[in-house]
């Protein structure tokens, strides 16, 4: 199949004109696989196919897969249409339109697909706490303030921020919910941020 080109705006339509090729006859040949009608077909209706497929994905390189596509469709389909339910172009059209959407549903679904994969798989941040307790307090005053927190709170905020788990992580190595486990984090958190004398 030819390669699709865009053309001017002010081409002229297929069927605006009496001089144009009988669109409806080169679908009735071409639906009998008249190769020579289809290429006519073809060559008449690309830049109306193309121009249609580009508005609705917007974007080139898509709309010429999109164009192939649907003439692909039209080849096989073509001994269906039926010159009493409307117009060759729009029958065209109507083929080129649902290529076109589908693809734009396709991408949009495989764009969920991703977010939510990289936001279920980002690293979890790091308190900015846990960050200045290593990295510029003593290990003594570490161990200090950690002995002020409970036992429990001691030992999620030790998975999490020295052992380096997630909170999903922590919840499972503990047998608790994710949420209570996030809970036990954050008051630990804050203990610690108040016996460490870190700011906010």
């Amino acid at each position: 199949m030819n390669h699709i080109r865009p053309v001017a705006d002010d081409a002229p339509s297929p069927e605006d004109g009496a001089s144009g090729p009988d669109l409806s006859e080169l679908l009735r040949r071409s639906g009998r696989g008249d190769e020579a009608a289809f290429a006519q077909l073809y060559d008449a209706t690309a830049a109306r196919v193309f121009g249609l497929a580009v508005r609705v994905v917007r974007d080139p390189a898509q709309a010429e897969e999109v164009a192939q596509e649907s003439f692909l469709e039209i080849w096989r389909t073509a001994g269906r249409f039926d010159p009493a339910r409307g117009s060759a172009l729009s029958w065209l059209l109507t083929i080129t339109h649902r290529k076109a959407v589908d693809r734009v549903r396709s991408a949009e679904a495989a764009s969920r697909r991703d977010t939510s994969y990289q936001q279920h798989n980002q690293p979890v941040e790091h308190d900015s706490t846990a960050e200045a307790a290593e990295a510029s307090l003593e290990a003594r005053r570490v161990r200090g303030a950690l002995a002020t927190l409970t036992e429990v709170q001691r030992e999620a905020v030790g998975l999490a921020f020295l052992g380096g788990y997630t909170h999903t992580e922590v919840a499972t190595m503990l047998d608790l919910p994710v949420g209570t486990a996030k809970t036990r984090i954050r008051d630990g958190m804050i203990r610690l941020r108040d016996a460490l004398g870190v700011g906010s």
